[in-house]
């Protein structure tokens, strides 16, 4: 029951109410991903091309699309991963979550988040005061 009326009330987790029925009424299934995130096209966008949508398997986050499905879902390919043998290529690597906002976000370092210690300031800079 608790599935049902997140999708009233979320659109960051899975799918809405809204994207449910239109999957139902118009999708077909392409394939998933290893992430388990399913991916449909159906129906014809403003330009007239096929719709094409992926179905998140928990939070809605842009970054876990792997990189074959991202060329497929915004129609740089034709063909999905999952109907060709699909490599990722070396210097493509594996999804990592956006950590922003927690204790492994990436800090750079003199942050104060970071514990660390900014150097003084050398001549290459000069503060602004009003004025001059």
């Amino acid at each position: 029951m608790k599935k049902f009326w997140t999708q009233f009330f979320t659109w960051w987790n899975g799918q809405n109410l809204n994207t449910r029925f239109y999957t139902w009424r118009f999708g077909n299934r392409v394939g998933q991903d290893e992430a388990g995130n399913v991916y449909y096209e159906g129906g014809k966008n403003s330009d007239g091309q096929v719709r094409r949508w992926v179905i998140y398997n928990g939070y809605s986050e842009g970054s876990a699309v792997p990189p074959g499905w991202h060329g497929w879902l915004h129609h740089r390919v034709d063909t999905p991963p999952t109907q060709e043998n699909y490599k990722p290529r070396d210097w493509q690597k594996p999804h990592l979550p956006n950590l922003t906002g927690t204790p492994g976000a990436y800090r750079p370092p003199g942050s104060i988040l970071s514990g660390g210690h900014r150097p003084q300031v050398t001549g290459d800079y000069d503060a602004w005061t009003p004025g001059n």
